[in-house]
């Protein structure tokens, strides 16, 4: 369309031809005429000299497929069926449905709809008279008459009677869009008889719905008389009038906001504050006033007056009846696709096969570490010629010079082959419990939760770590027997072969004991220290830096706090030799190192196990999440749903914007195109 002030109606071929450049890039024009022309004919029941047409209902049933009339009635949709019918013959042609539907598609289209309703003439211009008389005709009787000799109309057509200029296209869409904001002081004045600047919450309710019912949830329209409650006194001012319907014009961005700012909130609830604060670090201007920001929390916070709220509180607020339905639908369609048992055993192999590399990695580098802390926490200190080793230190010392680096290593193939699947199960089903946990709207979840995932995930994982750490124990601890007694040493599979399956999980309770308050305390606190120190979000991950930083910090507290229970462990899976104590279970063994060795001796090893356990699960962790960066489940995921969406929104895009369409006239009225039968309507030309 010309931008000029010349506004001519082309012919229909004229029009078709203008129209095909603004098709969708998605969709090709072949493809998008064959679309059109499957709609046609699917809803034309009319049939002349072997030619179809559409009559009204086929139209409206054609441009909202689905549409339940609730927000926009059916005869309203009928507007745009006089849009369409240029011939004013009641029928249209399927050359006349693919002008409209291209029409559709142009950027302006919600406004140059509104406008060729007005423009009756068809001239490009749309005088005062014009206005009135089609505004008029499509209101009913009972609503407020709209003063025409206003001063805000005057700024746009000019004071003298005998000169007011004709609006364009550009000028008339301004004034439409401006023209509710008038409506509204036009009406409260009207209810203000006293001019006190106050009406009743009754007369309030009636402004909004006139003007905004089709903006606003049902939720809200049944809750609109409290806004008297905000502050002291049973009426309401001009002032908080006009703060509601600002809160209604930019309630896309009062979703927005919502969203990001839940995101950030530790807890998945906001407050005020934390609202003003997301919108002035998101806007460049200040956007909400403190009084709409009342009224955003008045409405959404209704029933919960602790004045923190969740995105499900403002759910309410905001009218999920404009979701458009048709793109949800295939959208879910494909995700449901994805959440297959299939799918999600791929996804569970996926975070196994991630697990069980990070997780080898991770033992390699701290293996000496580990080696170190066995033969300190095997080490009786009452048994005469046992103390070989004074400390951590000189027990790697000792190691190096009799054993040699290998010595260091000694058991590392074992270690290798288990720790894959140990610690793969660990991330795997950890990651699961935390999703099935967390609350679905806002991804929060309690650190009660937290723990359970995190000791969920350490007792399944005992599966594999009771038998690899036997075998390993008894590896480890042959390198110091050889010093003192000349035997030969066994292989690992010697071992598993003398243990047997029973003897692979003895002091497996001792396992559970240690595992599963470590990892309850491991992954809370690392998910609470990428989160509160390092201000990791969905949008803004951590640097490999601070994922070791805090994957090592984690690691501390859950190994020292868990060492009694690895000593217990220890004395029960090693291999008992002549003259040291016998254990025969956790509660015989903590009695026995008790009363043997003291209180200290549970925490034999502490040191090393902190320095083992803190830089391994650092460097797992690390190497676990920077893999799931590098090979993203989810990119394969997205680009279906970016592929589905793409189209999606191109073939729904008529539909979205005859919505829109009548959305901008309905800002006019909300019964705007609902007029008695017996009304003569202006049929535009």
């Amino acid at each position: 369309m010309s931008q000029s002030t010349s506004f001519p109606t082309p012919s229909a071929s004229a029009s078709l031809e203008l129209m095909r450049p603004t098709t969708s890039d998605l969709i090709s024009s072949e493809n998008l005429f064959l679309k059109q022309k499957k709609v046609f004919e699917r809803f034309a029941s009319v049939e002349i000299s072997g030619q179809k047409f559409m009559n009204q209902n086929d139209f409206i049933s054609a441009i909202a497929p689905g549409e339940d009339y609730k927000k926009i009635q059916k005869e309203q949709f009928g507007i745009l069926f006089r849009i369409a019918d240029k011939e004013k013959k009641g029928l249209i042609s399927f050359q006349d449905f693919v002008i409209f539907e291209n029409l559709l598609l142009k950027p302006d289209a919600e406004y140059e709809i509104a406008f060729r309703l007005f423009d009756v003439e068809g001239k490009g211009t749309i005088t005062t008279e014009q206005f009135k008389k089609i505004l008029f005709s499509n209101i009913t009787p009972d609503s407020i008459p709209f003063d025409f000799d206003c001063e805000w109309l005057k700024l746009y057509v000019g004071r003298d009677p005998e000169k007011k200029h004709e609006l364009a296209y550009e000028e008339f869409t301004q004034l439409l869009k401006g023209l509710q904001s008038e409506r509204l002081r036009q009406e409260f004045k009207f209810y203000d008889k006293e001019g006190t600047g106050y009406i009743t919450p009754d007369n309030f309710k009636k402004i909004i719905l006139s003007i905004a019912r089709h903006k606003i949830s049902d939720y809200v329209v049944e809750h609109l008389p409290t806004l008297c409650n905000i502050y002291a006194g049973n009426k309401i001012n001009y002032a908080s009038v006009v703060a509601f319907h600002n809160v209604v014009r930019q309630m896309d961005m009062v979703e927005r906001i919502v969203n990001k700012a839940v995101v950030a909130s530790s807890d998945g609830k906001i407050t005020k504050i934390d609202f003003l604060n997301t919108a002035s670090r998101e806007t460049r201007f200040s956007l909400f006033t403190p009084l709409e920001a009342d009224i955003i929390f008045h409405f959404a916070g209704l029933g919960n007056p602790s004045g923190r709220l969740s995105r499900q509180d403002f759910a309410q607020l905001l009218d999920p009846k404009w979701e458009r339905r048709e793109i949800k639908s295939i959208t879910k369609k494909q995700t449901k696709q994805h959440t297959g048992v299939g799918w999600e055993i791929l996804h569970q192999t996926y975070s196994f096969a991630l697990g069980s590399i990070a997780g080898a990695v991770g033992a390699t580098v701290v293996y000496p570490i580990d080696l170190v802390k066995t033969r300190m926490q095997n080490q009786r200190s009452k048994v005469v010629g046992e103390l070989l080793y004074r400390n951590s230190i000189d027990c790697f010392k000792k190691v190096v010079q009799n054993e040699g680096l290998a010595g260091l290593y000694s058991g590392l193939g074992p270690q290798l082959v288990g720790v894959a699947p140990e610690k793969a199960i660990k991330l795997t089903v950890n990651d699961f419990m935390r999703s099935l946990l967390k609350n679905k709207d806002t991804g929060f979840i309690p650190l009660h939760y937290e723990i359970l995932s995190g000791g969920i995930a350490g007792g399944c994982q005992v599966i594999f770590t009771n038998p690899l750490e036997i075998v390993k124990i008894r590896l480890q601890i042959q390198g110091e027997v050889a010093k003192n007694i000349d035997i030969p040493r066994k292989s690992a599979v010697q071992i598993v072969k003398e243990l047997g399956l029973f003897g692979l999980y003895r002091g497996a309770s001792a396992c559970l004991l240690r595992d599963i308050p470590f990892s309850g305390i491991y992954f809370s606190t690392y998910a609470h220290l990428k989160k509160d120190l390092f201000g990791e979000t969905p949008d803004k991950k951590c640097s490999i830096i601070e994922l070791l930083i805090a994957g090592a910090a984690a690691g501390m507290p859950a190994a020292y706090l868990t060492t009694p229970a690895d000593v217990i462990k220890t004395r029960l899976q090693v291999e008992t030799r002549k003259g040291q104590t016998s254990y025969n279970g956790i509660f015989d063994a903590c009695r026995k190192i008790f009363h043997e060795e003291g209180f200290k001796a549970f925490f034999k090893g502490g040191p090393a196990r902190v320095l083992r356990s803190s830089p391994q699960f650092g460097t797992t962790l690390m190497v676990y999440e920077i893999l799931q960066r590098l090979l993203p489940w989810s990119s394969s995921e997205e680009k279906v749903g970016k592929v589905v969406s793409a189209v999606t929104d191109s073939g729904d895009l008529g539909y979205l914007k005859s919505r829109n369409a009548l959305k901008i006239l309905l800002d006019l009225d909300y019964k705007f195109g609902v007029v008695p039968k017996s009304v003569n309507v202006p049929i535009p030309s």
